[in-house]
């Protein structure tokens, strides 16, 4: 690395969110899904960091009914009542009533009585005074009506966040649809973690060198955002005001800007369906890299656990249903299937498992960094994006993956060295558990390898563990890695025998069982994304203990002294917010109406401008 490059390095001094596995700051909700391999005191403390997420009162004394209740009410699992019934999931049925011999009469409210009359029907009389007004309706053909009723998804398991975790309970949510309140948590909770106050941040930095990039693929899917503006008048309910704005793709960046961190800084959202985190992590660092941003707040949000949603991918066959389980199961239909195994990236499966939650990270310069005492969890080395060229179908995989995972292994090799590459290097894959991705992402992973000499290559797939959360994916496989440097362990694809027949995986080590090791084992991981019409997106990331001694080179002895003496004052203040939000106290930040700057508190010169309260920006 160059030293400018290394002065402008994007590092990671914080991450947070929140999902099927819990809380992921502080690594709780990546020993979630390795805790099988890890020592007892972390295990203790991550059942307590959940038990106090899902609102238990004995968070500090758990027995072991307890853990069970926290181990079945999280990761993968039956889709639960809260969210619909998906062996019942509401429907309207479309019926036709045809009048017999005699006329068809029936009465209604007078507020019920349509504004165009349908044909056929004709007011018979009329009853009662004012609001009470009762109307007869005569209907002599036939009429059409739409009758409430249920239906069968055939697709029952999703990756809820935990039993008894209600986002919006956090803080005064307002009809917000379910992924803002994610938002709000998991922004709140990648802050809060950092363990340097946000507004030091705020006063240290100008305030248009901020970066904000966050958002969802899907947008908002439920009652309060576009699953109720495109549902509500077919259901005869009113269009909210709310639902138009809330139900945004990028409104995600837009709450987090305007209610957690107060940023004027450069935001937006770069959706690209299941590479979404992906390209919003591109954003970051190239602001980083090239000097337009010192911070950036990266983030990825998903709520598609409605009714709706989950109808449209199973009709297309992307989830996998019940009768597929089974049949993998070798159980007969009528058995209950085993849920918690559903999405089986890389063995024999036959889908994969829808996933909400909300991931975020904080990158600085790493001169910021430095200067600030900010925990140096790693850094983003690259981020390659390259979409698959002409297609047979949209959903169809094509070569341009090749293209990703090809130039970030280069890019990580040309800095960090072939060894590192070859023998401490791990993979989070995309890993669906659909058989096309199970077939295609392996070959695309056996050429790389021994197109660069790599053996027994460690491939971890997050999504076994909390479904496919679409734009928090990369998320969820971001917070994984970092977990691995600070436990040294690769989580095991948990949900499978073993890999399938039809894989590439000669140079590949694709197992049930975690990887063990120490935490400067591996240097870097490469977080692979497939997405949906052909968004294909590769991250390089390496470890803390390489980047730290990237950075005594780059600035020196005296400094990087400096900075161990300030990290543990940052760490022991995330270390309390850590212990506060196992119990239950999350800290949410929701600013509403707070500290609001206008026009009025605006002066410009040639050379600069202030907003009251702010920092000068350069002009």
């Amino acid at each position: 690395m160059s030293t400018n490059f290394s002065q402008r390095l994007p590092v990671i001094v914080s991450f947070g969110g929140v999902g099927a596995a819990g809380r992921s700051s502080s690594h709780q909700a990546y020993r979630r899904t390795t805790h099988s391999a890890l020592p007892t005191a972390k295990v203790d403390a991550m059942w307590r960091s959940l038990a106090g997420l899902t609102g238990s009162k004995n968070a500090d004394s758990l027995d072991q009914a307890a853990i069970e209740r926290l181990r079945t009410g999280s990761l993968v699992r039956r889709i639960e009542p809260s969210f619909f019934n998906p062996n019942a999931a509401p429907w309207n049925r479309r019926v036709c009533l045809q009048a017999t011999d005699t006329p068809l009469r029936f009465e209604i409210s007078k507020r019920e009585l349509p504004e165009a009359m349908p044909p056929g029907w004709t007011v018979e009389s009329t009853k009662g005074e004012g609001n009470k007004q009762r109307i007869t309706i005569t209907v002599t053909d036939q009429t059409e009506l739409f009758v409430p009723d249920t239906r069968d998804l055939g697709v029952a398991a999703g990756g809820m966040v935990p039993t008894g975790f209600e986002p919006g309970d956090h803080y005064p949510a307002r009809s917000h649809p379910r992924g803002l309140e994610l938002t709000v948590v998991a922004a709140s909770d990648a802050i809060n973690s950092l363990g340097i106050d946000w507004q030091t941040i705020l006063d240290r930095v100008p305030p248009d060198q901020f970066s904000t990039y966050a958002g969802s693929a899907m947008t908002q899917l439920d009652q309060n955002g576009n699953g109720g503006l495109l549902s509500s008048r077919q259901r005869g309910k009113r269009v909210s005001s709310k639902q138009v704005p809330m139900g945004l793709g990028e409104m995600a960046a837009d709450f987090t800007n305007a209610y957690v961190l107060g940023s004027m800084g450069q935001t937006g959202h770069n959706m690209g369906a299941c590479a979404t985190f992906h390209y919003n992590l591109r954003l970051g660092v190239q602001d980083i890299r090239e000097g337009r941003s010192r911070v950036a707040v990266i983030g990825g949000v998903e709520a598609p656990l409605v009714a709706d949603a989950m109808d449209g991918l199973a009709t297309m066959g992307a989830l996998i249903g019940d009768a597929a389980l089974l049949q993998l199961e070798g159980k007969q239909p009528g058995e209950t299937p085993n849920h918690r195994r559903a999405c089986r990236p890389f063995g024999i499966n036959g889908g994969f498992v829808m996933g909400e939650g909300a991931q975020f990270c904080v990158l600085m310069d790493a001169e910021l960094a430095v200067e600030m005492g900010a925990n140096i969890l790693g850094a983003v080395g690259d981020v390659f994006v390259h979409a698959d060229g002409h297609k047979k179908s949209i959903s169809s995989p094509g070569v341009g993956n090749y293209i990703t995972f090809a130039k970030a292994v280069a890019s990580a090799r040309k800095v960090l060295g072939t060894e590192a590459i070859a023998q401490r290097s791990f993979v989070h894959a995309h890993g669906t558990g659909t058989p096309q991705n199970r077939t295609s992402e392996s070959e695309i992973l056996d050429l790389v390898a021994k197109t660069f000499d790599i053996q027994e290559w460690p491939v971890a797939a997050i999504k076994c563990f909390v479904g496919h959360t679409m734009a928090a994916a990369g998320g969820d496989q971001l917070a994984s890695c970092l977990g691995t440097w600070a436990d040294g362990v690769i989580p095991g694809i948990a949900t499978i025998d073993g890999p399938a027949d039809d894989i590439s995986g000669d140079r590949l080590r694709i197992d049930s069982e975690h990887i063990t090791g120490a935490a400067t084992d591996y240097d870097v991981a490469f977080l692979n994304a497939k997405g949906f019409g052909g968004n294909n997106a590769t991250a390089w990331v390496a470890g803390p203990h390489v980047v730290q001694q990237q950075l005594e080179q780059t600035f020196g002895g005296d400094a990087m002294s400096a900075w161990r003496d300030r990290v543990e004052i940052t760490r022991a203040k995330a270390a309390e917010y850590d212990a506060a939000a196992s119990k239950g106290d999350l800290g949410v930040t929701y600013k509403f109406d707070h500290d609001v700057r206008q026009g009025e508190h605006v002066t410009m010169t040639v050379d600069e401008l202030l907003i009251e309260g702010h920092g000068p920006i350069a002009l």
